[in-house]
This record gives structure tokens, C-alpha cells and sequence, in this order.
């Protein structure tokens, strides 16, 4: 039977997302701000699943639900920053509360930051990427700090604009982004326990993967293969492990292959063909470069150091 096919409502202007809540054209074409609180019209009724053509950074009061985290999951009744870059999907997932609407939302059209060095940086922020599933929880502290900048991007769309506008809104937008990444870090370290649990739980994902033949069938394990089964998506994943290892995903698949090829040249009589195939490589010159470049030794170098 065939999969029916899931459609997303696209939204391409912030003016069709406003109409979609209610509300009259943004101030701006290319950013507009939503202030829940005073908002009397918005109707709620946005649809469960769409596509915006623009950045989306929203904080909610209350990320009410039972949230998984990796394997586990935990109860949050606190309020969070959640992020959406272009293109990406949103809908109703597990963790929030549909019937509610976000207290502040920021819309922030691509264009809106040509020209500028964040046009560039804003793609570095993983936290763009992730699942709703791993949005920001807010302390006290830090929803004050939060808010208040929101505040101040709301004030200065609603005063006049002119030839500073533009510069103003594009340094708040920075600064919250900046505070957004610390305090970020700051939920990795407050989280090192389970984050722990989920890099034992990696490391035994690729155990299985390169001591069985699951290798030889699927290939090279990817970073997302590996975020799947971890329920975790692949930039909340890297960036979990940067804060533990000082790596990122795919260094640290590298590093385990290199164990394992290790462990296979020196115990086996293994060709350094069978070996690459057996680690999932498809080019055994592939697998070669890689040890090389990790270790200054080719393969059969290394296995000499054994005779």
C-alpha cells in the first residue's frame, strides 16, 4: 500500500503568517514581531504542519509535556526559546502544548540580513537545527534577560524606522543569539549526566556496527543513522558531543573506526582490503587515506609495528 504523501503548508512571506494568525501585515516586509500578550485577534488556528520560508525564534511561557531526550524522558513546565531555520518543518510534536501560542515570536526573512556579517554567522548556530524536542529551558534569570531583548526589537519596529533601524534590530538579533548559545552550553553542563548516558549509548551503537556485518551491508555509519537512533537530531547530537569530547559527530565515528581498524590489524591476518570492506568503506584507498591522516602510518606501516 502506499504511503499517502504529507503536505506542508508553505508559507513564503511573513505576511501570509501574519494573515494565518489574524493579524494585519508586519510592520516590515521582512521581520515582523508577534506579541501574544498584545495581540487581542490572534485565532490560533495556524496550521499543525508548514514550511516557513524565513527564521522563527519564539519563546513560550510554559514547554508543557513530557519531552523525550534521547532515550529518556523528562517533565518541563518552564519557558524555553525554540528555533526554525528556512525551509525547515514545524508541527505538532510531543513537548508542547498545540492550544498554545508562543508569548513572543520574532519572524526574520533571510534578506532582512543581507549585507551583513550575520547573515552568514546566523547558519553557524546549530541550535537552528534542532528537534523541538531539545528546545532552550529558560532559567528565571535568563528569561529576564531574554524578554528584555525581545522588548527592545518590538520597540524599535513599532517607533518610527529610519536609516538606523536596521542596524539597531540586526545588534539585538546578535545579542540574542549570543545569549541564546550561552545559555545553551549552560544546559549541556546542567544536563552532563544523561549526556553521558547517550555517549556510552553512541559509542555501543557503533560497536555493534562495526563488529557485526552490519558494516558490510549498510556502509560507513552516518551522523544520521546514528542521531535516529539516538532520537536526537544530528546538530543537537554534534554539538552534545563538542561539549563533552571537544568533537563533533563525524571526528568521533572517525576515531572509533580507527580504533577498530587498529584492533583488526593488529589481532587478524586480515588484508587491508577486507578490512576496509569489513569497516564498510566501498574504496579500500578510502579507508587507507583515513588512517593516515590519523595516525602518519599507512595500514600495513602499523601492522609492522606488531611483528
Amino acid at each position: 500500500m502506499k504511503k499517502e504523501e504529507v503536505i506542508h503548508q508553505r508559507f513564503n512571506s511573513l505576511s501570509e503568517a501574519f494573515h494565518s494568525f489574524g493579524l494585519p501585515d508586519p510592520q516590515h516586509p521582512l521581520i515582523g514581531f508577534i506579541n501574544a500578550d498584545a495581540s487581542q485577534s490572534i485565532n490560533g488556528n495556524f496550521p499543525q504542519s508548514h514550511v516557513l520560508n524565513f527564521y522563527k525564534i519564539s519563546y513560550k511561557r510554559q514547554l508543557s509535556g513530557k519531552i523525550r531526550y534521547g532515550q529518556t524522558y523528562y517533565d518541563f513546565d518552564g519557558g524555553g526559546l525554540l528555533f526554525a531555520s528556512p525551509n525547515q518543518i514545524l508541527g505538532n510534536q510531543t513537548g508542547t502544548n498545540p492550544g498554545e501560542c508562543s508569548q513572543y515570536t520574532l519572524l526574520i526573512h533571510p534578506d532582512f540580513l543581507w549585507n551583513y556579517p550575520l547573515a552568514k554567522k546566523i547558519r553557524q548556530y546549530g541550535f537552528f537545527s534542532y528537534s523541538i524536542n531539545e528546545a532552550l529551558h529558560l532559567s528565571d534569570k535568563e528569561k529576564e534577560t531574554v524578554i528584555s531583548i525581545f522588548k527592545n526589537i518590538e520597540e524599535e519596529l513599532n517607533s518610527r524606522i529610519d536609516d538606523f533601524s536596521q542596524d539597531v534590530i540586526i545588534s539585538q538579533i546578535e545579542l540574542l543569539l549570543n545569549y541564546a548559545n550561552r545559555f545553551y552550553k549552560r544546559q549541556f553542563i546542567t544536563r552532563k549526566t544523561v549526556n553521558a548516558d547517550l555517549l556510552q549509548k553512541l559509542d555501543e551503537i557503533l560497536d555493534d556496527h562495526f563488529d557485526s556485518e552490519v558494516s558490510l551491508k549498510q556502509g560507513l555509519p552516518t551522523v544520521q543513522y546514528l542521531s535516529e537512533k539516538l532520537n536526537i537530531s544530528p546538530s543537537y547530537l554534534s554539538d552534545m558531543l563538542r561539549s563533552l569530547t571537544g568533537q563533533n559527530t563525524q571526528q568521533h565515528i572517525h576515531d572509533k573506526l580507527i580504533e577498530k581498524a587498529k584492533e583488526k590489524l593488529s589481532v587478524t591476518q586480515l588484508s587491508v582490503t577486507e578490512i576496509a570492506y569489513e569497516l564498510g568503506f566501498e574504496y579500500p584507498q578510502s579507508f587507507s587515506k583515513l588512517f593516515k591522516a590519523k595516525t602518519n602510518q599507512s595500514p600495513l606501516e602499523f601492522r609492522r609495528t606488531f611483528n
